[in-house]
């Protein structure tokens, strides 16, 4: 029994001693020329897939369009470092090039030869020697908004590079095979046996697979995620984790640390010890505002790590500022809609009175108010805005104040949409605020006044309130900080982040008890279309 039992050991042992030495054999002829070919395969797609980044990259598109060679050099020479390839060349439909790792060479033609179809709209990839290496180089358009062509993107990876790295996993192939031949020859069956169970039955391409596409979707996903082993070691720190802790001045490689000696105040080691999930929490690293989820991670109704999400606080309140201007929008049109529906009724109850004098009467001097409201606005040439005043102006009204629009000149469209998305969060805040402030006032008015000269905008917002007071002058543009009760400041701070994004500036004139006046300016570029 015990001879028969020491041969079947034998047998497994030569048995998996004679499969590895096979597999070293024909490792050449089979798995090398795979890897071979899978190696080229990954350069050429990764190559391609930086060249169409680059390609369609807001910085390349316009510095192409507008002549910025400077821009698009700086943006290429980054994109090459991270991408680890050889280079990073965009060039104009004559082939210049506008980036080269060499400064010297941009401003020159392309070189290679193989550049001919990617100026027909065409993505590909080719071998060929240029003015650094014999390279593998992948090509891609570069499109306009109007999907027109306007240059094209070449991405280099060095031939010797591809090499090394066939040549490496070569090694790893025959390091690995030497590896599991000695793991066989210690308990060929016991491995099996254990791999099956702890594997779930799964083989081992489609463990790859799964590991890939996991990490896949964790470095795809926009908010941070950082995991932690039950010993609160970090194991998982995604793309954009990395970025946030980058701009927080962490260090770059956070795996394998103590997450309570990398990221203090994380809360992680808590949720390990008591296995219970917090939500919502803000915290602040290095002066940088963090919205933090984490959850533990169960397994066999035992916690073995948990998993933090990690969202800059800045995007979430960019998306509050965004939704606050829609609001102010919402706002002027629901004034409007409010006062046209008390107007109707008025007629109505006319018409069913027989009251057709003083009907007609009220026609004519409501057709002679909304000429007068319309024609404060006729110099204002972009529709949006002005409607969105005519929305105030009937606000204003229903508030009791007297509110005046007037442009001292004529106010063409602005060049970009955004403009004006951020000039109506700027007046509607303003005329909000001067609107509130003349409330309890005897005489309650507020002047708006637009003017455009040397492409600078002023906008002015003057009211006959209270004013304000001189101690609360240097907060007033602090989010959060009101005299008018909780839940509220956020106006001004809205105001005065839409007038640092278009660079411009802001003075207020103030005097307890005689009003405000608060004047804008900012740079004001016209659209193509507008009238003179």
């Amino acid at each position: 029994m015990l001879i028969k039992k020491f041969k079947m050991r034998t047998i497994i042992l030569w048995l998996v001693c004679m499969v590895v030495l096979l597999s070293l054999l024909f490792t050449d002829l089979l798995v090398s020329r795979s890897i071979n070919d899978n190696s080229v395969r990954y350069e050429e797609e990764k190559a391609l897939t930086v060249a169409r980044i680059v390609a369609q990259s807001e910085i390349v598109q316009s510095g192409l369009v507008e002549g910025r060679a400077e821009e698009i050099q700086q943006y290429a020479n980054d994109v090459r470092q991270s991408a680890e390839v050889l280079f990073v060349v965009v060039m104009d439909m004559n082939g210049i090039r506008y980036s080269h790792p060499n400064p010297e060479l941009v401003g020159h033609p392309f070189e290679g030869g193989d550049e001919a179809q990617v100026f027909e709209n065409e993505e590909y990839s080719s071998i060929s020697e240029g003015t650094l290496t014999t390279s593998l180089r992948s090509f891609s358009p570069v499109m306009n908004e109007r999907n027109e062509q306007i240059g094209a993107v070449a991405v280099g990876i060095s031939l010797e590079h591809i090499q090394k790295m066939i040549n490496q996993n070569h090694k790893n192939i025959i390091l690995g095979s030497l590896v599991g031949l000695l793991v066989g020859l210690i308990g060929a069956l016991l491995i099996v046996k254990y791999i099956k169970k702890t594997l779930y039955g799964l083989e081992p391409p489609e463990i790859a697979k799964i590991l890939e596409e996991r990490n896949a979707m964790l470095h795809s996903v926009h908010e941070g995620i950082i995991a932690v082993d039950k010993d609160g070691r970090i194991t998982l720190v995604n793309k954009s984790a990395s970025n946030l802790f980058h701009k927080a001045g962490l260090p770059p490689e956070p795996i394998g640390m103590n997450v309570t000696e990398y990221l203090p105040m994380n809360g992680l080691e808590r949720v390990l010890k008591t296995g219970k999930q917090e939500l919502g929490e803000e915290i602040k690293i290095n002066e940088i505002s963090i919205l933090v989820n984490r959850v533990p991670l169960i397994v066999d109704n035992k916690v073995i790590g948990a998993i933090s999400t990690l969202r800059d606080k800045t995007e979430v309140n960019e998306l509050a500022e965004q939704l606050t201007g829609v609001k102010l929008y919402v706002d002027a049109l629901r004034a409007q809609s409010h006062e046209v529906k008390n107007n109707l009724h008025v007629i109505l109850g006319m018409v069913r009175i027989g009251a057709y004098e003083q009907l007609k009467t009220f026609i004519l001097e409501l057709v002679n108010h909304k000429n007068h409201e319309i024609g404060q606005v006729t110099d204002i040439q972009d529709a949006v805005l002005s409607g969105f005043l005519l929305g105030k102006l009937s606000y204003a009204r229903e508030c009791g104040v007297k509110l005046s629009v007037k442009s001292e000149n004529v106010i063409p469209k602005p060049k970009s949409a955004d403009v004006n998305h951020e000039i109506i969060t700027i007046l509607g805040n303003l005329i909000n605020n001067s609107i509130e402030a003349v409330e309890d006032c005897t005489f309650k008015r507020v002047d708006v006044v637009l003017s455009l000269k040397e492409s600078k905008l002023k906008l002015e917002v003057k009211d006959t309130g209270p004013g304000i007071k001189t101690e609360d002058l240097e907060d007033i543009f602090e989010k959060g900080f009101s005299t008018k009760g909780e839940e509220r400041g956020y106006g001004l701070a809205l105001v005065k982040a839409s007038i640092d994004d278009l660079n411009g500036n802001i003075t207020i004139d103030t005097f307890t008890g005689f009003g405000t006046t608060i004047s804008v300016e900012i740079p004001y570029e016209t659209g193509e279309n507008s009238i003179d």
